[in-house]
């Protein structure tokens, strides 16, 4: 009966609870800057490099060669799509980066804000008559 006690203690934890949360909310945020990223900023860029697409952007190397389809391919080297990989990591890591910041003052203020207990106040002024 321990391990099914121990097991509920670990399961319904803030912590636990708390993490899940960040981890739903966590893929929310990205789902909306990958959706910034494809509708927005990939065809400003791909506008910029005069591409109709950022994976169409690819540096050919090497000779053409026969796929299995019986066409033939080019191998290249498609920096395009390493282009826009980065973009996302760099936007969704700042966007990561701010909502921590806001979070982080709201917290601040939150502690700020919080009375000092009762006890405390009593025992900062036995402390300071003390001193006396």
């Amino acid at each position: 009966m321990s391990f099914i006690k121990d097991f509920k203690e670990f399961a319904f934890k803030g912590n636990l609870i708390d993490m899940a949360v960040g981890i739903v909310m966590g893929g929310a945020v990205a789902a909306i800057v990958k959706s910034f990223l494809d509708n927005i900023i990939t065809p400003l860029i791909a506008a910029v490099a005069g591409v109709p697409d950022m994976s169409g952007l690819k540096f050919p190397i090497g000779g053409q060669i026969e796929n299995a389809d019986g066409k033939m391919e080019q191998a290249a080297i498609n920096y395009g799509t390493f282009i826009q990989n980065t973009l996302d990591f760099i936007i969704l890591a700042f966007v990561i980066f701010v909502a921590l910041k806001v979070a982080s003052r709201w917290m601040k203020k939150a502690e700020e804000e919080k009375p000092t207990p009762a006890d405390i106040v009593l025992l900062t002024e036995i402390r300071d008559a003390l001193k006396k």
